[in-house]
């Protein structure tokens, strides 16, 4: 994203936990962006991260809250601590960066946009990364009632749902905080040897990044980067559409949904400007 972004003439200021990361990203990257080093989950921090970046590049017009970790381990196994990590991360992380820094775009007027990542594990469950799926279909919440409600100010919503990418979120387990750590749930270690060459696999980042700037521009909420799982979702679309009982509602609770749906078209209307 941010090469795509930077590509595109935009300022861009990029945030990890890990410096080396960064490192890596700014060697690459040259000086198209602004480093800033950032644990997601904390909000100090980001309070900090948001000054610093509109000191260095000015005020943020586009948000993306993109950190992601994951735990590959049986939900029915998890710690506590396994949960506080993992939502802390995926899920509290996006809280943290709305919290941040809508107020300020609300207040500036000028409109925006939020990118939030989610994951095709937003829509598609499994036992095996249970508490991911967890944040993830929580990420997906989140970002649909969040357009709903930035739409009046000129805030545009994406919410990017990517399936396998050629990442490292295989290495999570090296920022986990000593506090959160347990050696009740270890990953099954075979299946941890085989992930790095699973993920050379996945789709190229660049790819995801275009996708997302296009995303923007168009004001899509729904950014289905792979194709890979579209007969998958509608074998799951109609499972939950056969699941509804076939009988008549009353006229009274269709008039309060229909009166629901309305405000919700209402609002996607309302486009300052037009």
């Amino acid at each position: 994203m941010a090469r795509a972004f930077a590509g595109a003439g935009m300022r861009v200021a990029i945030a990890d936990a890990r410096a080396d990361h960064l490192e890596e990203a700014t060697a690459e990257l040259g000086g198209d962006v602004h480093a800033i080093e950032l644990d997601v989950t904390d909000r100090d921090g980001f309070a900090r991260a948001a000054d610093e970046t509109e000191r260095a590049l000015g005020p943020v017009d586009v948000l993306c809250n993109n950190a992601g970790i994951n735990l590959f381990n049986d939900i029915a196994d998890a710690t506590y601590q396994d949960w506080d990590w993992v939502l802390g991360v995926n899920l509290g992380g996006v809280v943290n960066g709305l919290v941040t820094f809508v107020p300020r775009m609300k207040a500036r007027g000028e409109g925006g946009h939020i990118v939030n990542t989610a994951s095709m594990g937003a829509f598609i469950a499994g036992p095996g990364a249970g508490i991911y799926t967890t944040a993830k279909f929580a990420v997906h919440g989140l970002s649909d009632a969040l357009r709903y409600s930035l739409r009046p100010h000129g805030i545009g919503v994406s919410m990017v749902c990517p399936g396998l990418v050629k990442s490292k979120i295989y290495e999570s387990d090296k920022l986990r905080p000593a506090e959160l750590s347990t050696d009740v749930t270890p990953a099954d270690q075979e299946f941890m040897r085989i992930l790095p060459a699973v993920h050379e696999a996945g789709m190229e980042p660049e790819e995801i990044g275009e996708k997302v700037l296009r995303a923007i521009a168009r004001n899509d909420f729904y950014v289905f980067t792979h194709p890979d799982h579209r007969e998958e979702l509608r074998e799951l679309f109609d499972e939950v559409l056969d699941a509804f009982p076939d009988e008549p509602a009353p006229a009274e609770r269709l008039a309060f949904e229909e009166t629901r749906r309305a405000g919700k078209a209402r609002a996607l209307e309302s486009w300052p400007g037009g």
